[in-house]
C-alpha cells in the first residue's frame, strides 16, 4: 500500500510539471498571433495601416473612420471602437480587424448598391407613394438595418389605412458589379374595419349622437365607401377632442374622457372601440362682468359685444367668440395689444359658471413677417385675406387662432398649422403658416324617384377653390319625367378684396304638364348677388333677378280655367330682393341643436311686364328630446304673401302649397280653386308649421342611416288675386272660385328617412284630420333631397 502510493505521487508530480510547461509554452507564444480582439495585458504599436476589399469606398476613407493610428499603443477597447465606427458608416456588410507584423490590416465586405426599388402585390397604396415611405432609395447603399425599418414603415402605412393584417416580404436579386434589386413583396390583406363604437358614462346624449360627433365609423354594408371605418390612432385622439369641445359647448364643463381604447379581434380582423367618458353636471352661467385695467374703456360698453348671458347653458365656444369680440372692440378703440383674460367662478352647489372678462395692456410685439408654406396650387392672397392682421400690425393670439380657424372652415385644406418664432428685434414675432393641400373638385351623381314626378336624376361638377383663387364654381344638369334643367353659379367670396361674397347664376327649367300642372313652363333666367356677413351668424344678402318666363297650354287638354288660359304667353320679370339670415345650428346637413331664421323680400318691377312685392318667412327650431333613444325635436313654422302693384296677378305668379308642405296633400292640392274646372288658382296668402320627432330605427346598424319619424303639419293657403276671381271660365261665362279662406289643412303621420350614398331620401304616409272636400290629397310621398 505505500509502494502504491508514492508511485502515485510521483504521477502527480509528472503531469502538473507538464502542465506548467505548456501554459509556459502557450504564454510565450501569444504575441506572434495575428489576430487582435483579445483583452491582453499590454498595448501594441502598428507602423501602418492597410485597407483590403473596398472598390467604392477610399482607403483613406476606411483609415479615417479607424481610431488606432501608427506608432501609438492600442488595445481591445481601440479594436472595438474602431469596428463599431465603420459599422456604423452603413457602408460595410463584414469588417475584420487584425496584425500582421508591423501592420494593422482592416478587410472589408462592401455593401451592395441598390439599383432599383419594386414593390409587388400593392392596391391600396400605389408605388409613388410606398416609394416616399421607405427610406431605401435606388443608388443608394444596401443596408439589413434600413430594410428592416422599412418594412416596418410599410406595414405601418397599410395600418394606418386600416390594414392590420398585411405584411411585407423583402426579397434582393444579386446583379454584377456588387449591385442589386430590392424587391417588397406585400399582402395587404383585408381591411380591418371598426365593428362597433360604444360610450359608457354618457347620459346627458345618446351612443348614435355622440357618433355623430366623431369622425371615426363604424363599418357596415356602405364601408366600401368611407375611409374613416378604420382605426387610425391619431384618429382617435382627434374624436377625444371633438368629443370635449362638444360636451363643453354644451354646458358640461366638467366632462373628461376617462379612456378611449381600441381591441383588436385578430381573428375576425376588426376593431371594438370604446369610449369611457365621465360628463359631469350641466353648468349655466351666472354673472357676467367685463373689468378693465385701460384708461378710457369703458367696461359697461364692452358688455355690449359679451355673447355670454346669464342664465343660459355654459358654452366655451361662447366665452371664446365674447373674447374675440372684446379683443376686436379694444383694438378700436386703439388698445391694439389689449389682452382679454376669462375668469371662471364655478358655483359647485348651483351649478353656476360665473365669469369675468379682464382687459389688459399685453406685451408690446408687431407681427414682422407672415410666412405661407404647403401650397402648391392656393395662391397666397387667398390664405392672407383670412387674417385680420398683417405686416407690421401688432401681435394678437386671439385674431390668430380666429385666422386658423377660418382656414380650416375654408375646406381647402388637410390640416392647417399656425406657430410663431422670435423675428429679428425682441418686440417682433413671424408667423409661419404651415398648410397641407387637398382636392377641392368635386363631381356627383343622382337618380331618385318622386311620386309627384317620376324618376329625377343630376350631374354636377363644383369646384371649391377654382383655379386657386378661392372662387366657387358648380355646374349642374338633371331633370325626370316632366322636369328639365341647368345651372352655372360662380361665386367670389371677397368681391373687391372684401369680405363681401359676390356672385351670379345662369339657369334655365322646363316643366311638362302633370297630374297638378295643366300647362308647360320654360324659364330662363339669371341672377346677381351680393352676400354680407354682419356677424358669423348673421348675413344680409341682396340680389338681382332677371328672368324670361313663356307658359302654354297644350291644345289637347278640354275645359280649362280662364286664369290658367289667361297666365298663357311671355313675360320678363325683373326684381330685386334682400334676405336676411340667421343660423344658429350646430349642422347644416344634419342638425340636431338649435335654431335657423330665414327673411326673404322681393320687389319686381324694375322695368319687365311684372310688378309685385313679395315676403316669405323660414324658421326652424331642433332640440334632443330623450338622449337615450336619439329622439330629436323639430318645430318650423313658415309663410310667406305676395302682392301685385298696379296690375293683376295672373295664376301662374301666384303662391302654392301642396305635399311639399303639408305632407298628405298632392302638390298644389289645397287651396283656391276653379269650381267648374277643379284647376288650382293659388293664393296671396299662406302659413304653415310642423312637428317632427325622429329617431335611429332600433335594431338596425346606425350606420345604414336608417330612422323613423312622426310629424304632424297643418296650414292655409287663401286669397286668390282680384283680377283671377273676376276673370270667366272657358267656355263657360262665370267663374266660381271656392275655398278661398283661411280654412285650417290638418294631417298627421309617419315616415322613414335613410341617409343614403347618394342623399337623404324620405318616404312619409300621412292622412288629413282637417281638409276640405275638394282638396286633392295623397296618402305616400317618397322624395329624394331634404325638406330643411
Amino acid at each position: 500500500m505505500r509502494l502504491l502510493n508514492m508511485r502515485t505521487v510521483d504521477m502527480m508530480l509528472r503531469r502538473l510539471a507538464l502542465a506548467v510547461a505548456l501554459s509556459l509554452a502557450t504564454v510565450l507564444a501569444a504575441p506572434q498571433m495575428p489576430l487582435l480582439g483579445v483583452t491582453a495585458a499590454y498595448a501594441d504599436v502598428v507602423s501602418r495601416i492597410v485597407v483590403s476589399g473596398s472598390s467604392r469606398v477610399d482607403s483613406e476613407t476606411v483609415q479615417a473612420y479607424v481610431t488606432i493610428k501608427p506608432g501609438r499603443p492600442f488595445g481591445a477597447a481601440d479594436v472595438d471602437e474602431s469596428l463599431k465606427a465603420l459599422y456604423a458608416t452603413g457602408l460595410f456588410k463584414d469588417v475584420k480587424i487584425s496584425q500582421q507584423g508591423g501592420s494593422l490590416v482592416v478587410s472589408v465586405v462592401e455593401n451592395p448598391i441598390i439599383n432599383e426599388i419594386a414593390f409587388e402585390g400593392n392596391k391600396r397604396l400605389s408605388s409613388e407613394t410606398l416609394t416616399g415611405i421607405v427610406e431605401s432609395k435606388s443608388r443608394s447603399v444596401l443596408t439589413t438595418a434600413r430594410v428592416q425599418s422599412d418594412v416596418q414603415r410599410i406595414i405601418d402605412a397599410y395600418r394606418a389605412s386600416g390594414r392590420y393584417r398585411a405584411t411585407v416580404t423583402p426579397k434582393i436579386i444579386e446583379l454584377p458589379q456588387n449591385r442589386v434589386n430590392l424587391v417588397f413583396e406585400i399582402n395587404e390583406g383585408d381591411k380591418t374595419g371598426v365593428s362597433s363604437i360604444s360610450f359608457v358614462g354618457n347620459h346627458a346624449f345618446s351612443d348614435g349622437r355622440l357618433r355623430d360627433v366623431i369622425r371615426t365609423r363604424e363599418t357596415g354594408l356602405l364601408g366600401w365607401l368611407r375611409t374613416t371605418d378604420t382605426y387610425d390612432p391619431d384618429r382617435l385622439a382627434s374624436d377625444e377632442e371633438q368629443l370635449r369641445q362638444f360636451y363643453y359647448n354644451h354646458g358640461y364643463a366638467d366632462f373628461r374622457v376617462v379612456s378611449a381604447s381600441a381591441e383588436l379581434d385578430r381573428e375576425r380582423n376588426t376593431f371594438f372601440i370604446t369610449f369611457t367618458v365621465d360628463e359631469g353636471p350641466l353648468y349655466r352661467f351666472g354673472d357676467i362682468n367685463v373689468e378693465s385695467s385701460l384708461q378710457s374703456l369703458d367696461a359697461s360698453r364692452m358688455m355690449r359685444v359679451v355673447t355670454t348671458r346669464k342664465g343660459s347653458v355654459y358654452s366655451a365656444a361662447d366665452v371664446e367668440k365674447s373674447i374675440e369680440n372684446l379683443t376686436i372692440e379694444a383694438s378700436k378703440d386703439g388698445y391694439a395689444f389689449a389682452q382679454v383674460r376669462p375668469r371662471g367662478d364655478r358655483d359647485y352647489e348651483n351649478h353656476t359658471i360665473s365669469i369675468t372678462y379682464s382687459l389688459d395692456e399685453g406685451p408690446r410685439a408687431y407681427i414682422e413677417r407672415i410666412n405661407i408654406r404647403g401650397n402648391t396650387r392656393t395662391r397666397d392672397y387667398v390664405i392672407r385675406r383670412e387674417f385680420d392682421v398683417v405686416e407690421g400690425d401688432a401681435y394678437n393670439r386671439v385674431l390668430i387662432d380666429r385666422a386658423q380657424r377660418r382656414l380650416n372652415n375654408l375646406g381647402f385644406f388637410k390640416t392647417v398649422n399656425i406657430t410663431t418664432e422670435p423675428g429679428s428685434a425682441p418686440d417682433r414675432v413671424i408667423v409661419n403658416v404651415d398648410v397641407e393641400e387637398q382636392s377641392t373638385g368635386e363631381i356627383s351623381f343622382g337618380v331618385g324617384y318622386s311620386t309627384t314626378d317620376g324618376v329625377i336624376g343630376d350631374i354636377s361638377l363644383t369646384e371649391k377653390n377654382f383655379l386657386g383663387r378661392g372662387q366657387y364654381v358648380r355646374v349642374a344638369v338633371g331633370g325626370g319625367s316632366s322636369s328639365q334643367n341647368a345651372a352655372l353659379s360662380f361665386t367670389e367670396p371677397y368681391f373687391l378684396g372684401r369680405r363681401i361674397a359676390a356672385g351670379f347664376d345662369l339657369y334655365g327649367t322646363k316643366l311638362d304638364t302633370t297630374s297638378y300642372r295643366n300647362y308647360e313652363q320654360k324659364t330662363v333666367g339669371g341672377t346677381i348677388r351680393f352676400n354680407f356677413p354682419i356677424t358669423e351668424e348673421f348675413n344680409v344678402g341682396t340680389y338681382y333677378r332677371l328672368d324670361h318666363n313663356d307658359v302654354t297650354v297644350p291644345n289637347e287638354y278640354g275645359q280649362i280655367s280662364s286664369a290658367i288660359m289667361e297666365s298663357q304667353g311671355t313675360t320678363l320679370t325683373s326684381a330685386i330682393g334682400t334676405t336676411f339670415t340667421y343660423n344658429k345650428l350646430d349642422s347644416n346637413l344634419n342638425p340636431q341643436d338649435g335654431y335657423y331664421a330665414k327673411l326673404t323680400q322681393e320687389f319686381a318691377g324694375l322695368g319687365g311686364d311684372v310688378r309685385y312685392y313679395k315676403l316669405g318667412i323660414d324658421t326652424r327650431y331642433y332640440q334632443s328630446i330623450y338622449a337615450d333613444w336619439g329622439l330629436l325635436g323639430m318645430l318650423r313654422a313658415q309663410g310667406g304673401l305676395i302682392q301685385g302693384i298696379g296690375d293683376n296677378l295672373n295664376a301662374t305668379q301666384q303662391l302654392y302649397v301642396g305635399g311639399d308642405i303639408i305632407r298628405g296633400f298632392q302638390d298644389n292640392g289645397i287651396g283656391p280653386r276653379d269650381a267648374s274646372t277643379g284647376d288650382a288658382l293659388g293664393g296671396k296668402y299662406f302659413w304653415a308649421v310642423t312637428a317632427e320627432a325622429d329617431a335611429p330605427m332600433p335594431y338596425i346598424p346606425q350606420e345604414l342611416g336608417l330612422s323613423w319619424a312622426v310629424f304632424t303639419d297643418a296650414g292655409s293657403l287663401w286669397s286668390v288675386d282680384k283680377g283671377i276671381n273676376g276673370a270667366h271660365v272657358f267656355p263657360s261665362p262665370v267663374t266660381v272660385v271656392e275655398g278661398d279662406d283661411m280654412s285650417v289643412r290638418w294631417t298627421a303621420g309617419f315616415g322613414v328617412r335613410w341617409q343614403s350614398p347618394f342623399g337623404p331620401l324620405r318616404a312619409d304616409f300621412a292622412w288629413p284630420i282637417m281638409k276640405e272636400s275638394f282638396d286633392q290629397t295623397e296618402v305616400f310621398r317618397l322624395s329624394g333631397g331634404t325638406r330643411f
